[in-house]
């Protein structure tokens, strides 16, 4: 079985060293694994929630298209684009958010921690909180849902959108009475790692502690080189483990070279010479793909056209999910009604006609009954697990002309498709009766 993998990248800002030791080397080489179809897609639209800055979203969504292509996602491979480019996206989220209890975004912890500052202050509580910040997990369901995602790696503050998510597609899947959306879960890797920044708190752009991914050999020096230590000296023992420069080493580094440094710290290294071994390392892991980011952002015309051949590629496939949602929902055609709507004082009395009638049985099932015009039960359905495998059985059965009779059993294909409401000696009359209702079926039906 193929598992489909998901992972969105919001654009509002530069890459560092934590969002390629955390996120992005790990998702490329889940990538190369056998048997999982990944996705990978610029969250354009979910920078805009956020920011207002245009400039800012527009370069850094060539940043950051650029990084993931410098550092080996294959778009060839992986299906690789800018969220907006699928208008399907939010035609999604128009359709889920109808679906979607107040109550239930009121929770999510973005918008209660909006709240929640606003009430600090004194403020009304949904003061400067605007719609985009409210309607995104709706969004982001959709972003999943459009390709039924299976599974959806994100960090542990990002599960409960995981968890609106599934919400979502059960309701919308209960309410049309179909398997329309796979239930994603939310891949949580125990074991990535969270560099440490600067100052020894977690790498973060609100701390100001980042160490810039991309820049020169000369600007990586600069900021390793501007990492907290403490002030032992020379021939002192160290704890590498209280060391933001082992951690930042052991991110990039084999075992053996860990254990080496870790003996180094041992035998009291000087933090310069530490911070030189660190500023080494990383440094040859990036080298040759910082030349290649470089080389990108240079080009930025065939950026856009890698994530608009991407986009392409992947339509017909969000276009055939939209055209069955707006089918379920009753966005059809107009042209496929039997005969035009007459509007007069009285309307006629409408002949009756044979008709099926679902119903869940007491084990649970889901199935139907089919009764002559007169209201005689002709034929009992076999049980179904969803309404929307008794829908098709149904009408599998009032289109075939090659029904056969078994005993009790009704046959199309040689595959029973029901039973007959009728006693051993009644089977042929009742056999034909029922020949003649679907044949009145199909006639109206045209």
């Amino acid at each position: 079985m193929t598992i489909r993998v998901l992972t969105g990248i919001k654009p509002t800002g530069t890459v560092h060293l934590g969002n390629y030791v955390g996120a992005i080397r790990p998702a490329i080489s889940a990538s190369l694994q056998p048997g999982i179809e990944s996705y990978y897609f610029l969250a354009d639209y979910h920078a805009l929630s956020g920011s207002a800055d245009a400039d800012r979203v527009h370069r850094s969504t060539l940043e950051i298209a650029a990084t993931w292509l410098a550092l080996g996602l294959d778009p060839v491979k992986v299906h690789f684009y800018r969220q907006s480019d699928l208008p399907e996206v939010t035609e999604l989220t128009w359709l889920l958010s109808c679906v979607t209890a107040k109550g239930l975004l009121n929770r999510a912890h973005a918008y209660k921690a909006a709240v929640d500052a606003n009430v600090a202050q004194a403020l009304d509580a949904d003061h400067g909180i605007g719609m985009g910040l409210y309607l995104y997990p709706v969004l982001m369901a959709a972003d999943i849902l459009l390709f039924n995602a299976h599974r959806v790696p994100v960090g542990r503050d990002q599960i409960q959108h995981i968890e609106i998510a599934r919400d979502l597609a059960q309701r919308f899947n209960h309410l049309q009475g179909g398997d329309y959306f796979t239930l994603p879960e939310a891949a949580v890797d125990a074991n990535s790692a969270v560099l440490p920044g600067l100052d020894g708190r977690k790498m973060s752009k609100s701390y100001d502690n980042v160490i810039p991914l991309w820049g020169t050999s000369k600007s990586l020096r600069d900021s390793i080189y501007s990492v907290v230590t403490n002030s032992l000296l020379p021939g002192e023992p160290k704890n590498p483990d209280e060391s933001t420069l082992f951690a930042l080493y052991q991110a990039f580094a084999s075992a053996d070279e860990s254990t080496d440094l870790r003996q180094a710290y041992a035998d009291g290294i000087a933090w310069g010479e530490a911070k030189r071994i660190v500023h080494q390392r990383i440094d040859s892991e990036l080298c040759a793909a910082r030349e290649r980011y470089h080389a990108l952002i240079g080009r930025p015309q065939e950026i856009e056209s890698t994530l608009q051949a991407g986009a392409e590629r992947l339509r017909p496939k969000a276009r055939a999910l939209l055209d069955g949602l707006r089918e379920a929902v009753g966005l059809r055609s107009l042209a496929r009604l039997a005969a035009p709507v007459v509007v007069s004082d009285k309307a006629p009395k409408k002949a009756k006609l044979p008709r099926f009638v679902q119903f869940k049985g007491v084990d649970g099932l889901l199935n139907f009954k089919f009764f002559a015009a007169n209201g005689e039960l002709l034929l009992t359905g076999l049980g179904y697990a969803d309404a929307k495998s008794s829908a098709s059985a149904m009408q599998v059965l009032q289109v075939a002309t090659d029904l056969q009779l078994k005993d009790a059993q009704v046959l199309i294909d040689a595959q029973p498709v029901g039973t007959l409401a009728a006693t051993p000696a009644q089977l042929d009359q009742a056999y034909s009766q029922l020949l003649d209702a679907l044949a009145s079926l199909r006639a109206v039906a045209g």
